[in-house]
């Protein structure tokens, strides 16, 4: 290959290190109306009254909306495909009020000063519910989080609004309860991973203005162009053909922004008032109203004989979707099918799930997600089995992991058609020097060193659901353009996928112009999530582009005077016969495409799968654990990825280094918790901590490539495997410094500490 499995610099490098004007904010005209949100102050609240009149009088105040003038058709921000699995349960602006920061009020003015004034003008009569804080007390409670009429869950996903419930259900495969009572030992455990914020670097942000034919346009920092155009539709109850959504350069996104957070309420504005709109998170807005991790408890039992075979597996996961459904009823299903299809050749499984209501945010889409849990939680389970058996973790892996070939009843019946999951394990196991170093050294000190490791793995796209779509076309002067409808969030997709297409029209990658995304101008795309941009839009890439060479062989035939195109060949600048050497130009056929042709030379491809190749990997840990401080140092990280063929390894190794970063943050900083009353404590990043590079020690990334044969040019999915070893593997290195097993993330130095001296007391 001449330009896939390149390190190809991302095409939008220089624009974003010089600072350009990119991001949502820097394109918004300065004379916007500035648009802020009133927040509850409480957990869980009935509006008998609200005064805005003292509000409306402040000089440069547009409007402000309340529940009182907004649709009272319930929608879903979830950025799914429809009919989407997340139940509809949001207004814009509600009566009730279910978590501390949910919008009370819309304010809009012609600065924020006025708006900042008219906000304290506002007066709310609230009539205070008891709220449900912990998830354990959610189903079945007298407390009804939902108990509106016109709640609805448009799939049948086991929701039900009357008993706080988002969704359940129970999978089995094989004799689950007599194969676990026969095995020789059973051991389990039960692991709490509290919720997380994504925390990209640019906030929640949208823009928003009425073009000359009386469409709204909004421009918003979002990976779901098109979801967001339906999710409008449905909240202002307009037709959808009156929107129209672009997305600039993203500053992150890691799935928080595969909810529709902020775009609801400047677009209501501008839909109202006829004048374009902005609305500008702060960092605490992101912290307190976003779309977290969902917090989940997953309980993991684990029956084997005593020579270290598994021959069962079982989960039960709770779940706690927050105040609203968004993404509760598809997160839960990852923490049991991709975590128990680790591990081949089971006899029986039982995967069950409730995921409920309580009155916190609602949680969302993050990278794993749910996978990142339930990984945790059986990957746990098997080092407890391993240091049961007295077997070295990682020699029970290599008995048990699933390998190529074998077919994953846990993973929807699929195959692993490709899987170096082994080789990964044997190369880990190489760089961290696991022979020499498990399970630890006293340095001599009070510090020990000691080692940890976990699998992972995740899908490629939805299959069966997720759609990914490409145009390319020829220009004159003989270079393209590709029009995307994924959404480049920092990832690199907008290069990639100019990789994909440059290969298959054999030229250099800077004669393909990249553009993404606009839902008046680009081919449908389910969006940039689910791990499913470099597969499914990949392969829509592909065939768009071998379309376009067709095309472009054909016409050459034609100013060649040759009847048969197979004795042409196009090089990428000349399309050549090949039996006399006579040759027309890639220029020359692109000015012909626009003279008295009737050629098509602009060509789109939607591509899906029926299937999703799960991408492996392989993450050992390396710390030092200060026995008198509980201080945890991350020594060395070495990970090692399959996902297939990789098709730009500069940009594999960043994503799999950020998504090892994240997952540290995880087990380490990252904490989320409430007061009584139900406010987020950690409202911004003096509280919540997330690692720096100065925390990360050493990362090593390398890649033992499997070739995927239903992708392009055998590719699976990077982006969210990379994050789901590091609970697991941290956590497996402090329990073999310490002889501590921890069951809840993250882990402070002061449970550390503590934990040693009852230990050695």
């Amino acid at each position: 290959m001449k330009v896939v499995n390149k390190p190809i610099r991302k095409k939008d490098a220089m624009a974003l290190v010089t600072g350009k004007p990119v991001y949502t904010d820097d394109i918004a005209p300065k004379d916007c109306l500035v648009v802020k949100l009133l927040r509850s102050p409480h957990a869980h609240a009935w509006m008998e009254d609200i005064d805005v009149s003292k509000a409306m009088k402040v000089p440069g105040i547009e409007a402000v909306y309340t529940y009182k003038d907004v649709p009272q058709k319930r929608f879903t921000m979830a950025g799914q495909t429809y009919p989407e699995p997340s139940p509809y349960d949001r207004l814009i602006l509600d009566q009730r009020v279910r978590f501390v920061g949910d919008p009370v009020a819309i304010i809009a003015g012609k600065d924020e000063k006025s708006v900042d004034r008219a906000m304290k003008l506002i007066k709310v009569q609230y009539q205070v519910l008891e709220p449900i804080l912990d998830f354990h007390q959610a189903k079945d409670s007298h407390i009804l989080i939902h108990p509106e009429e016109n709640w609805e869950a448009k799939c049948p996903v086991g929701a039900d609004n009357q008993r706080n419930l988002a969704a359940s259900e129970r999978s089995t495969y094989g004799e689950y309860d007599k194969v676990m009572d026969e095995c020789d030992i059973v051991v389990e455990g039960t692991y709490h991973t509290k919720a997380n914020n994504q925390t990209p670097m640019e906030t929640f942000r949208t823009y928003t203005y009425m073009d000359t034919y009386g469409r709204l346009n909004v421009v918003s920092s979002t990976q779901i162009v098109f979801h967001i155009r339906r999710i409008l539709g449905h909240a202002l109850d307009i037709p959808k053909s009156k929107i129209r959504v672009i997305k600039p350069r993203i500053g992150g996104g890691f799935g928080s922004k595969q909810t529709a957070v902020a775009e609801v309420y400047p677009a209501f504005v501008t839909w109202k008032t006829g004048k374009p709109a902005k609305l500008i998170y702060t960092r605490e807005e992101s912290q307190i109203q976003a779309s977290p991790r969902h917090e989940m408890e997953v309980s993991c039992k684990i029956g084997a004989t005593k020579d270290g075979h598994i021959r069962a597996i079982g989960v039960y996961t709770l779940s706690n979707t927050g105040a609203f459904g968004e993404h509760g009823p598809t997160t839960v299903g990852l923490s049991g099918h991709k975590s128990i299809s680790l591990y081949g050749d089971l006899e029986a499984y039982r995967f069950d799930y409730d995921v409920v209501y309580t009155n916190v945010q609602a949680a969302g889409a993050y990278r794993g997600y749910g996978a990142t849990q339930g990984i945790f939680a059986v990957e746990s389970t098997v080092n407890k089995l391993a240091a049961e058996l007295n077997i070295d973790p990682v020699k029970i892996r290599e008995m048990n992991m699933v390998k190529e070939g074998e077919k994953m009843p846990s993973y929807y019946g699929e195959t692993a058609e490709s899987c170096a999951l082994d080789r990964c394990l044997a190369r880990a196991k190489e760089m961290i020097k696991w022979d020499e170093k498990f399970p630890c050294k006293d340095m001599g000190n009070g510090k020990v060193r000691s080692v940890g490791v976990s699998l992972a793995m995740q899908g490629s796209a939805i299959s069966g659901c997720d759609v990914g779509g490409a145009t390319i076309k020829l220009n004159d002067d003989g270079f393209y353009v590709l029009t995307l409808g994924a959404a480049d969030m920092g990832t690199g997709c907008d290069t990639i996928l100019a990789q994909m297409a440059a290969e298959e029209l054999e030229c250099d990658v800077d004669r393909v112009i990249s553009y993404s995304a606009d839902t008046d101008i680009s081919p449908y795309d389910s969006g940039s999530y689910a791990s499913s941009t470099t597969y499914v839009t990949g392969l829509a890439t592909m065939q768009a582009a071998n379309q376009l060479k067709e095309a472009i062989i054909k016409t050459g035939a034609d100013m060649l005077d040759v009847e048969d195109p197979d004795l042409l060949e196009f090089d990428g600048d000349y399309v050549r016969n090949l039996e006399d050497g006579r040759k027309v130009s890639l220029i020359d056929i692109a000015t012909k495409s626009m003279v008295n042709n009737n050629q098509v030379f602009q060509f789109t491809a939607n591509c899906s799968s029926p299937v999703s190749p799960p991408p492996y990997m392989v993450g050992m840990a390396e710390i030092e654990v200060d026995k008198e401080t509980g201080h945890v140092e991350l020594i060395d990280y070495a990970a090692v990825v399959d996902c297939g063929t990789v098709v730009n390894p500069n940009l594999a190794r960043v994503q799999a280094e950020g998504g090892i970063v994240q997952g540290i943050g995880m087990v380490l900083s990252e904490n989320i918790s409430y007061t009584k009353k139900g406010k987020l404590r950690e409202n911004s990043f003096m509280q919540y901590k997330i690692p720096t590079r100065l925390d990360m020690g050493r990362l090593r990334v390398e890649f033992e490539s499997s070739y995927e044969p239903t992708g392009p040019y055998g590719a699976k999915s990077i982006g969210e495997v990379v994050i789901n070893t590091p609970l697991a593997a941290l956590t497996h290195a402090i329990y073999n410094a310490t002889g501590l097993r921890f069951y809840e993330l993250p882990i402070t130095p002061e449970q550390i500490a503590m934990g040693i001296l009852e230990h050695e007391n």
